[in-house]
């Protein structure tokens, strides 16, 4: 009777253990997936990999460099913006930087000539509320609309989502 409730713990056990090991492989390998827009503008460029509160700390020592940063992409009309994505920061327009993507630079899927702002089967990529990482020029001249920002980034050259 005892070995008899040994196995039945056993396989209880087991199959508790490889629900716990494969139930998270299985949701997660969707959020996986990140899709990223290249454009050939500025190839060949090292941009920095910052931090947004770095960056938006010392804004002034990034003026005219190229950057790589992430954050929330947030956008509505008249508003084009990225953000901390962080809970614990201040997320007034004066924290967050002006993304001015330009026709100068459009934005290919990579490995096709499908462009971010392309409907693709009927609708486009929203990308609104969305963390994304995003490399462009800091550009402390340009405050957006109605020079409510801290500064934009321009030549948007990559966004991964």
């Amino acid at each position: 009777m005892a070995s008899t409730y040994a196995k039945h713990t056993c396989i209880i056990l087991f199959a508790r253990a490889a629900m716990f090991c494969i139930i998270p492989v299985a949701f997660t390998g969707c959020n996986n997936h990140k899709m990223a827009y290249e454009s050939d503008c500025d190839a060949g460029i090292a941009f920095k990999k910052v931090k947004f509160n770095q960056l938006i700390a010392h804004l002034k020592d990034y003026d005219q460099q190229y950057v790589e940063i992430s954050g929330t992409y947030l956008e509505s009309k008249e508003q084009s913006a990225i953000c901390n994505d962080s809970l614990f920061t201040d997320h007034s327009n004066k924290h967050a930087l002006w993304v001015n993507f330009s026709q100068d630079c459009p934005l290919y899927l990579k490995g096709t000539r499908t462009g971010l702002f392309e409907p693709t089967n009927g609708e486009f990529v929203l990308i609104n509320n969305k963390k994304i990482k995003i490399r462009g020029k800091i550009d402390l001249h340009n405050t957006g609309h109605l020079g409510q920002y801290g500064g934009a980034i321009d030549r948007i050259s990559f966004v991964e989502l």
